[in-house]
């Protein structure tokens, strides 16, 4: 497969160290695409699991030395840190400086991205934002505990579907975010409030991941943008040369029309930034 080329590929919520991560997709899409500008919108790697019980396969380690090697070759790697990655506690001590360099990285709390057409976007991974996560930290460490269950549980039941002859990569965990109202709403509300930040600051967009929801939407006049995760949906936001910002997903997704092929892409919002 040709190598894509992309003006800025953002990608958020990897959660290397954990086994929920799809990182032989990660790989793949690393390999299969080459950008300007690489965004890490935090997440990359998952403190929180590798404290519980350490998990560290060689692949994860192969993501890591992939990008520090883009960044050698010329892209612009930019680290946005998010609430499970290990640099926080670090960087909440000094980041008040502005952006620090880790080697090749640049490393910072948020990002003002420019498009093609000179429009702002804020790049910010998104946890300062989630007022469950401000307010009740440990009701959102049980949701995540409970997250990575659904995800096991989903992970099973592709086996069996597999061995039962079924393509399709239903997944339990977006099945039961589908169905819960209360999470429909929260997921709204991040959007909005969000939305709302950028707006105040005179920001014309917000790019973001956290929520492991990808998306592209208009919210009262501040296009939203969201990575989306490579723990349940593969996917990764991009901007064309042209401008235009697209959402894809990478990999064998049955149910995503044209995602059949293990390293295809398949269009699920797109935006012309100059319109």
């Amino acid at each position: 497969m040709p190598t894509a080329h992309y003006r800025s590929v953002f990608i958020s919520d990897v959660h290397l160290g954990t086994r929920d991560c799809r990182v032989d997709l990660l790989l793949d899409f690393l390999r299969e695409s080459e950008c300007e500008t690489l965004y890490l919108v935090g997440d990359i790697l998952d403190f929180w699991q590798l404290k519980r019980s350490w998990f560290w396969p060689e692949a994860h380690s192969t993501v890591i030395q992939k990008i520090l090697r883009k960044s050698r070759h010329g892209t612009k790697v930019v680290y946005l840190e998010g609430n499970h990655d290990p640099v926080r506690s670090f960087l909440d001590k000094i980041l008040d400086r502005g952006v620090i360099h880790f080697g090749d990285l640049e490393i910072a709390k948020e990002w003002i991205h420019k498009g093609v057409d000179g429009r702002r976007y804020l790049v910010v991974h998104g946890d300062a934002f989630d007022l469950c996560l401000q307010t009740l930290p440990m009701l959102t460490r049980f949701g995540d505990w409970g997250y990575s269950l659904l995800l096991r549980i989903n992970l099973l039941l592709c086996g069996i579907n597999r061995i039962l002859g079924r393509t399709s990569r239903w997944s339990l965990s977006r099945a039961v975010k589908n169905r819960v109202k209360k999470v429909t709403r929260f997921i709204g509300e991040y959007e909005g409030i969000l939305a709302a930040s950028a707006r105040a600051r005179g920001i014309d967009g917000v790019v973001c991941g956290h929520i492991h929801y990808p998306a592209i939407i208009e919210k009262s006049g501040v296009l939203y943008l969201n990575t989306g995760d490579w723990v349940e949906h593969g996917s990764a936001l991009v901007e064309h040369d042209s401008g235009r910002f697209e959402v894809i997903y990478w990999g064998d997704r049955a149910d995503v029309p044209g995602g059949e092929s293990r390293l295809s892409s398949s269009v699920i919002g797109t935006v012309a930034g100059g319109e």
